[in-house]
């Protein structure tokens, strides 16, 4: 996805003319992500996948929602462990507030800031140059 992003920025941004050797050249990585000061399209999706959670965390316990989230399957198939959609949301609150990033998500002003806070940091930016 990222290199879609990238491709995309590039022929948005155009080709970057060089003065000193006098042609044009393709934008590197590093100059697309020091133009652009927008959260990548991963960074946004883990954005609103930890923004999901904190909804549906703020439900009441028997609502489906929170019943669903919390369903424990019996079996996986073998082979390499696939990741569940609460896998990579733990992954990504870890890395957003630690271990007690959870218990903020009942509250929902402290949740509203901790993902202000993360989006504007750019915190869950992973750069795969």
């Amino acid at each position: 996805m990222n290199i879609f992003e990238r491709k995309i920025y590039r022929i948005i941004l155009g080709p970057l003319y060089d003065n000193e050797k006098e042609y044009f050249r393709l934008l590197t990585n590093e100059v697309i992500y020091a133009n652009i000061k927008k959260p990548t399209l991963t960074e946004t999706i883990r954005l609103h996948k930890l923004r999901w959670f904190g909804h549906v965390q703020s439900i009441e316990e028997n609502s489906i929602l929170k019943r669903v989230l919390n369903m424990n399957l019996e079996s996986r198939p073998r082979g390499r462990r696939r990741n569940r959609w609460l896998d990579e949301v733990r992954e990504d609150g870890r890395m957003v507030d630690g271990e007690g990033w959870q218990e903020k998500a009942y509250g929902r002003e402290v949740w509203k800031r901790l993902l202000r806070m993360t989006r504007n940091h750019r915190i869950l930016y992973i750069p795969k140059v």
